[in-house]
C-alpha cells in the first residue's frame, strides 16, 4: 500500500515521473502505469494464454516495479529495466501454476519441420493468437529464447530445469507453432529456410 504524497512532476519528463513514483506520489504512479501499460500488456500476453492471465501478471508485474524503483538506474533505460521485471515475474507465474513437460509430444504424433519464412510472411498480432495456443511450457521457453534473446542454458536456470529438457520443449514448441500455422493457413506453401530468421537454437 502506497502513501498519499504531493510530488511536482511533469508528464513528459520520465525522470520526473520515476521519482515521483519514489516519493509515493500516487498521480505519478498512474502516470507511469498509464504510459507504459500498453508496452508492458503485449510482453505479458507473450507469456500467457489470455487477456485475463496476462493483466494479472502485468498489475503484479508493476507492483514489483513500484516497489524496486530504488534500484532503477537513471542513466539506463527504464524500458529495458521494467521488461526484466516483467518477464521475471511472468516466470514466476509459470512456476508457480505449471509442471514442466518433458515427455510431451505434438497430437497424433505430427512432425512438422519449422518454416520461418511462413512466419514472416504472418502479422504479429496473428503469430501472437497463435504462441498464445501453445501450453505454458511451450510458450515460456520459446518466448523467452526467439523474442527476449535468452539462451536455452540461460532458461533452464531460470526455469530450474535440465538444459536438454530445456532444448526438448523449444524444439517442440516450434514444431507446434509451425503445425498451428499450417492449420491456420493452407494456402501457404512450404518454402526454404531464411537465412536471416531470427529463430536460432543456441
Amino acid at each position: 500500500m502506497f502513501f498519499r504524497k504531493s510530488s511536482s512532476f511533469a508528464d513528459n519528463d520520465l525522470i520526473s515521473v520515476i521519482r515521483a513514483c519514489r516519493a509515493n506520489d500516487p498521480r505519478a504512479q498512474r502516470t507511469l502505469f498509464k504510459q507504459f501499460f500498453g508496452y508492458a500488456k503485449s510482453i505479458c500476453l507473450r507469456y500467457t494464454s489470455n487477456i485475463e492471465e496476462a493483466e494479472d501478471v502485468l498489475n503484479e508485474g508493476f507492483l514489483k516495479a513500484f516497489q524496486h524503483l530504488d534500484s532503477y538506474d537513471e542513466t539506463l533505460p527504464f524500458k529495458a529495466w521494467l521488461r526484466t521485471i516483467l518477464v521475471n515475474t511472468a516466470i514466476s507465474h509459470y512456476r508457480k501454476n505449471q509442471r514442466f513437460e518433458q515427455h510431451s509430444s505434438l497430437e497424433n504424433g505430427e512432425q512438422v519441420a519449422f518454416d520461418d519464412d511462413v512466419v514472416d510472411r504472418i502479422a504479429a498480432e496473428e503469430i501472437l493468437a497463435l504462441v498464445q495456443q501453445l501450453s505454458p511450457t511451450y510458450r515460456t521457453v520459446f518466448m523467452m529464447h526467439v523474442v527476449d534473446g535468452y539462451s536455452l542454458h540461460e532458461i533452464a536456470g531460470l526455469l530450474s530445469h535440465n538444459e536438454a529438457t530445456v532444448r526438448s520443449n523449444f524444439a517442440r514448441a516450434r514444431q507446434k507453432l509451425q503445425l498451428l500455422i499450417k492449420q491456420a493457413y493452407p494456402s501457404f506453401e512450404k518454402v526454404g529456410p531464411s537465412a536471416t530468421s531470427p529463430y536460432h537454437e543456441n
